[in-house]
């Protein structure tokens, strides 16, 4: 007859190979741990009263249990079976609950909590779900350049160690791009690690770029789920440069002026709106109907006004494409005549032109010794003041720098002319005599006195000015005498005299000593007949008063005869 113990033991035995009763109402229980935290998974049982041990396993995925540690309800000692994906990795609490650190892929699995008494075996089943953030999604193997209606790889986008697998989405400024045929294409592939288990998300993108994709961003984005459900991470932007062909040529006159004059020196600048720009044009000279190959860039130095005309520039190979532009090169020529140094005689007639040509209307100034005139010279008989510095200026008042001048240094000479002017002094003591003289080059003047007389001043000169100046001289003559002025200069040489009279003189000072001596005489005798006239009036006053009652009654006396007369004659 079998012991007590034996037949508990055979019942236990089959009841863990073989329980596959659940507690009543206990269903599926899934627990999610992100990749390389911990699962923690609760046994979701009851510990029942009559407890021996609690068990975990795994099912294998033929359904096969593998065991994987075990706790003793009598003993509170807890031993884990040598499993080697789970060594050092497990711990089993008191209340059952298994804890597995590091989670891996491979732990992805139906975990088992069983608690088993003496009579059953009570089984709680747990799904454990792993998730693994993927990297962010970067651009990669990224085009150098996209090109307008061509289908082109634009980049890869990589999306690396995903647990589960994700979905990779293209985006172009924002919106999400979709195949399109010809013009989106998208290639998806994955991968897996055989040792982690993680997957590597690749993205294709081909692409017909177009003008509107200058300064475009784009970018990708990975879709995947983690624990808490679905998350979207987003790569960084990429902007590509976009190549399309030349639509418009232009051409451009460097430096940039509003006016072009000769001597100047002038750059061609030829330009395309393609990208790249075009390197090389076709420049067509006024005129010249073959192209000259240059650069973007030609220069033309020194222009004349010959270079006026229309430019053009193509491009090489596309030659009906072209641009042109007009340039004036503006000129201003003078001509004086005559010019330089000119000499003339006195009352000569001179003709003077100015006389201009230019690309516009230009202003002429008339200067003379750097004074401004109000018109043009004309000479139809020089005088010395129209000897001087003429300078006739001109210039385009819209062309910087554009101006001309001419000078004529104008000589007016003459013969020395000579008058002579005689002043007596007041007095009548000396006379001043003065050599008028007129004349270029400027005539020295000289003196001859014939005759007596003493020079009372030296001789003393006025300042020359416009060909005319004058010496004087001061002389007290003793007879009459002979004044000479010569005035001589490298044309001739000429001479005038004047007579003074000395009786003039003496006539004049003799009657002045007789008024002098007639004065003093006329005063002495005035002076007499004033003292006679005094003392015959003192005398006669003495004697004045004793009459002056007889004379009183006279003159009434007679005042009546008067009125008596008149009546009478009435």
């Amino acid at each position: 007859m079998e012991s007590k113990g034996a037949s508990s033991c055979r019942l236990l035995f089959c009841l863990l190979i073989s329980a596959t009763v659940l507690r009543p109402g206990l269903g599926w229980y899934t627990v999610n741990s992100a990749y390389g935290d911990t699962i923690i998974m609760p046994c979701r049982l009851d510990v029942p009263q009559n407890l021996m041990f609690g068990k975990w396993k795994y099912e294998k995925p033929d359904g096969s249990p593998v065991f994987i540690a075990f706790r003793s309800s009598t003993k509170k000692s807890v031993q884990y079976d040598d499993v080697p994906e789970y060594k050092d990795r497990l711990s089993l609490s008191e209340n059952y609950t298994l804890s597995i650190s590091n989670a891996r892929i491979s732990d992805e699995k139906r975990f088992v909590c069983m608690l088993v008494t003496e009579d059953n075996v009570f089984e709680a089943p747990t799904i454990v779900k792993v998730f693994k953030q993927p990297s962010k999604p970067e651009i990669v193997s990224k085009a150098l350049f996209l090109e307008t209606e061509q289908l082109k790889k634009l980049g890869d986008c990589i999306s690396e160690d995903s647990y589960p697998d994700g979905n990779i989405t293209w985006y172009r400024n924002g919106k999400v791009l979709h195949p399109l045929e010809g013009a989106v294409v998208i290639i998806f592939k994955k991968e897996v690690d055989p040792v982690t288990q993680l997957y590597t998300m690749t993205s294709t993108l081909e692409y017909k770029t177009t003008k509107a994709d200058i300064q475009m961003p784009f970018t990708c984005s990975v879709t995947y789920y983690g624990p808490s459900g679905q998350k979207t991470v987003h790569s960084e932007r990429a902007v590509f440069d976009i190549y399309y062909p030349t639509e418009q040529v232009t051409i451009q006159v460097l430096p940039p002026k509003t006016a072009i004059k000769e001597g100047d020196n002038i750059t061609l600048k030829c330009l395309g709106n393609g990208n790249p720009p075009p390197e090389e044009f076709l420049f067509y000279l006024p005129g010249q109907p073959e192209g000259i190959r240059s650069s973007n860039t030609y220069t033309l130095t020194d222009v004349r006004r010959n270079a006026t005309g229309d430019y053009k520039c193509s491009l090489i190979d596309k030659k009906s494409m072209i641009a042109s532009t007009a340039i004036t090169v503006h000129y201003l020529d003078l001509s004086l005549n005559p010019s330089g140094e000119v000499t003339r005689q006195i009352g000569d007639a001179l003709p003077v032109s100015c006389t201009i040509s230019a690309s516009r209307n230009a202003t002429v100034v008339w200067m003379k010794d750097n004074i401004r005139l109000r018109s043009s010279p004309s000479f139809s008989s020089l005088h010395y003041q129209d000897a001087g510095n003429y300078v006739c200026e001109t210039a385009l008042q819209e062309v910087e720098g554009l101006k001309k001048r001419e000078s004529l240094t104008l000589i007016v000479e003459g013969k020395p002319q000579i008058k002579m002017t005689k002043k007596t002094d007041p007095s009548g003591l000396s006379k001043t005599i003065i050599c008028h003289v007129e004349g270029f080059p400027k005539p020295a003047i000289q003196w001859t006195i014939t005759g007596s007389g003493s020079v009372i001043n030296q001789t003393e000169e006025s300042p020359y000015i416009n060909g005319r100046y004058y010496s004087k001289i001061i002389i007290s003559p003793e007879e009459n005498v002979t004044l000479t002025c010569t005035a001589e200069n490298q044309l001739e040489r000429t001479v005038n005299s004047l007579n003074v009279s000395a009786n003039e003189n003496r006539e004049k000072v003799n009657d002045q000593a007789k008024l002098i001596v007639g004065i003093v005489v006329g005063l002495l005798l005035a002076a007499l007949v004033a003292g006679v006239v005094y003392w015959l009036y003192m005398k006669k006053s003495k004697t004045a008063s004793k009459h002056v009652n007889k004379d009183l009654g006279n003159m009434e006396e007679n005042k009546k005869l008067e009125e008596n007369n008149h009546k009478t004659e009435a």
